[in-house]
């Protein structure tokens, strides 16, 4: 079977699961998602896929994880030798990302293996797009505000706005290693897109609303979407991934709405 180690945000889910996924299938072997550093994890929401999404891959157990891995499974031991120094002492199927961009070594990876990485490009799943759109299908129906915006979006020139902020501005090794694009940066995107679109209309999402409002204007029709916060943040990327071009930020989570 193909294991894929999920963490992080729902954005991040989404890419080790479209990886995950699209090795399963060109291998013809069945996926499992383990989910254990879950445990004690106090970032965004939790894991999130299966509850928003009709992703089918089950839940690994901790025997599915050990078959392959072996005396590599246990957490501690995995978080050591994840460290790119010590890859020579990695045994088995255990298949590690070793940088943020394509790598095309993926495609040596055994038939019984667990992905450890985030696998964040579309390469890694673009020859089964199709089947990555089926299951990021969204299993509940739009309801309420969600709804009444959903169709004001289907009837405008629907611009998405994502401003990200939370542990990019608050957390000091995030804002070292990412940082936040800056308002000069949305401020030309609105002019290129107002130039190169008939009667655009923003709609600006972020997990830092008030702030957004406080900071970020534009003379133009725009809305503030501010109701989707905690356990509905998704139906953000929902309601983005109905608009016609996209402004986003760096994150996975803009990335997912303007892909879907």
């Amino acid at each position: 079977m193909i294991i894929t180690h999920v963490i992080g945000g729902l954005g991040n889910q989404m890419f080790q699961y479209a990886a995950g996924r699209a090795l399963s299938l060109e291998r013809r072997q069945p996926l499992r998602l383990d989910i254990s550093g879950y445990r004690g994890y106090k970032l965004h929401d939790g894991f999130e896929l299966h509850g928003i999404f009709e992703c089918p891959a089950a839940v690994a157990t901790e025997e599915e994880v050990q078959s392959i891995l072996g005396w590599q499974s246990p957490a501690a031991i995995r978080r050591v030798i994840l460290r790119p120094y010590l890859a020579f002492i990695r045994k088995g199927g255990l298949v590690v990302e070793p940088h943020f961009h394509y790598w095309p070594g993926i495609k040596n990876a055994p038939d019984d293996c667990y992905l450890a990485g985030y696998w964040q490009s579309e390469k890694y799943f673009q020859e089964v797009a199709s089947v990555i759109r089926t299951d990021f299908t969204f299993k509940s129906p739009l309801t309420g505000l969600n709804a009444v915006l959903a169709d004001k979006i289907n009837n405008v020139n629907a611009v998405s706005i994502h401003v990200r902020r939370g542990d990019y501005v608050s957390n000091p090794k995030n804002v070292a290693r990412y940082g936040s694009c800056t308002e000069d940066y949305y401020q030309a995107a609105v002019r290129y897109i107002s130039e190169s679109v008939k009667k655009p209309f923003y709609f600006i999402f972020s997990d830092d609303i008030s702030w957004v409002k406080d900071h970020f204007k534009i003379d133009l029709p725009c809305q503030y979407v501010d109701h989707n916060s905690g356990n509905e943040s998704h139906n953000d990327m929902r309601l983005m991934s109905l608009c016609r071009h996209h402004i986003i930020a760096n994150s996975t989570f803009g990335w997912w709405a303007a892909w879907l």
